[in-house]
Order: C-alpha cells, then structure tokens, then sequence
C-alpha cells in the first residue's frame, strides 16, 4: 500500500509533541498564579518535574524512531554535509540556551525571576530559543531525510512560533510599556533590528562563562553522540 510508510509512530511522535507542548505553555502561562499560590522556587520545581520527563522521553523516542517512515532525501553521502550539521548544531546551541546565564535561578537556589533583557543575544533575536529550535530541526531533519523527522521538526517549530507570541503576551502583561520599548529595539528574525538600526551588536557582551559552558557542552556533546545513540536504543520507547 502506498500509505505502508505511515508507521503508529508518527501519531505517537504527534500526540508526544502536543502534550509537551500544552505542558510547557500552559505551566509558563500559569506562571503569575503558580508563584502566588507556591512560591518562585516550588513553582519552578513543579515545572521541572513535570516539563523535563516529558522532554526526556520525546528526545529519545525521537532518538529510537528517527529513521521511521518514508526517506525523502538522501545527503548523508553529499561532501560537507557532515561537517554543515555538526556546525548548523552548534550554533543552534548557542541560540538554544541562554538561560545558563541563570543557572542558579533554573536549580530554584536563587528565586526564579522573569528578566527584561536587551543584551547580548537578544540584540540579536528577542527570541533566542525559538531561533536555536529550527536551526536545529534544519540541520537534522537535512541530515535524516524521513518523514517522522519532518514531522518533529515541523512540530518543534510549529510550538516555538507560539511561544513567540505567547513569550510576548506575557511579557507585554507584565511590563506593559517597558516591554513595548525592548520590542520596538529588538526583532524575532535574526539580526533585523541591527540592520534596520533599531539596535546595536556589541561582541563584548559575548564573552560571558555561560558562551563557554554551551562551547564545551557541544564538544562534548560530539564526543558522546554514538555512546548517547547506543544508550538510548536500550530504551524499549
């Protein structure tokens, strides 16, 4: 049959998908109550507890059936494309995880706080993690080809453009006018806000611990990708 390549898997993937994205959005949405009824810090644990083994287990059912279903490309075999992957990775890392600047507040030793930023990164993007997510969900779903890898990846981004605009609607209810003054200096598309001269990049404010955490992390993230493929091919997911 023509629709064989259709495997259970990709509803799964797609039911996996919408779940983590309801949990992460609604609990971020939830936020301003949450911390009133818990605290900063019991909030921020309770979304740990419920947002992380929900991404644990996506990372590797997506690990485990990422080959899954129609091959639509090949370019594993095309010259550089390796090498176009691995650095197409690193730099989504670097967009991915600006929020190791506070790593103190995401352990929820330091009380969580929700930052105005306007430096660094976010002179580059006001949405950082959303541009990491489909640099990533480009490079990998290049690299593998198959149809439920297109379906994470469209997935993925489908549920950071809305944190886009959900990240903004709660900003602007908390900030009000301040938030509206960052957004009218800042832009979601990379880099637009510097060329349409609203901003200004500043390479000092890069050179930080946390860019240096993220370099290392990738490095060693490289040296761990065939262990981390085989220990998660144990995983009956």
């Amino acid at each position: 049959m023509f629709y064989d390549w259709l495997t259970s898997s990709h509803f799964k993937m797609f039911v996996m998908l919408l779940g983590f994205a309801s949990a992460h959005s609604g609990l971020a949405a939830l936020r301003p109550r949450g911390e009133k009824w818990l605290g900063a810090r019991l909030y921020r644990i309770l979304f740990a507890l419920l947002s992380l083994p929900l991404a644990v287990v996506l990372i590797i059912y997506f690990i485990n059936h990422r080959y899954d279903g129609l091959q639509l490309w090949q370019l594993q075999g095309v010259p550089g494309m390796r090498a176009l992957v691995w650095v197409l990775s690193a730099i989504s890392f670097l967009f991915l995880y600006p929020a190791t600047f506070n790593l103190l507040e995401i352990a929820a030793i330091k009380k969580p706080q929700v930052h105005l930023y306007e430096t660094g990164i976010i002179r580059i993007t006001r949405h950082p993690q959303m541009v990491g997510q489909v640099i990533w969900c480009i490079a990998h779903t290049l690299w593998i080809g198959t149809t439920f890898t297109l379906l994470t990846s469209v997935g993925l981004i489908l549920h950071h453009l809305f944190a886009v605009w959900h990240g903004d609607q709660r900003m602007s209810s908390r900030y009000g006018e301040a938030f509206a003054a960052v957004k009218s200096r800042t832009s979601v598309i990379p880099f637009l806000a510097i060329l349409q001269g609203r901003q200004t990049f500043i390479w000092r404010e890069f050179i930080r611990p946390a860019y240096l955490g993220v370099s290392v992390f990738v490095l060693l993230l490289w040296w761990l990708h065939p262990l981390l493929l085989r220990a998660t091919a144990s995983v009956p997911l």
